[in-house]
């Protein structure tokens, strides 16, 4: 059942480095996609969350696992 995945982390740098360490540490064969994410009402950039939305097209990925990895980076996955 193919899947999809939204890791929110709190700045590019963070959600950069979560993308390229996906591919070893998970297999994600598929080059995650970074999302800009300005939080509502929010005008500053500094404010804006990132997200990398990850294709699971076999649904082989846990979630828990994806929760943790995020956790450290300071984010976490969002619920479906």
């Amino acid at each position: 059942m193919s899947e999809r995945h939204v890791l929110v982390l709190p700045d590019r740098d963070a959600a950069e480095e979560v993308a390229e360490e996906l591919t070893g540490r998970f297999g994600v064969a598929e080059e995650p996609q970074l999302v800009r994410d300005a939080l509502a009402g929010e005008d500053d950039a500094e404010d804006a969350q990132w997200l990398v939305v990850v294709e699971d097209p076999e649904g082989l990925l846990d979630p828990a696992a994806l929760d943790g990895f995020a956790a450290e980076y300071e984010g976490w996955l969002e619920a479906p």
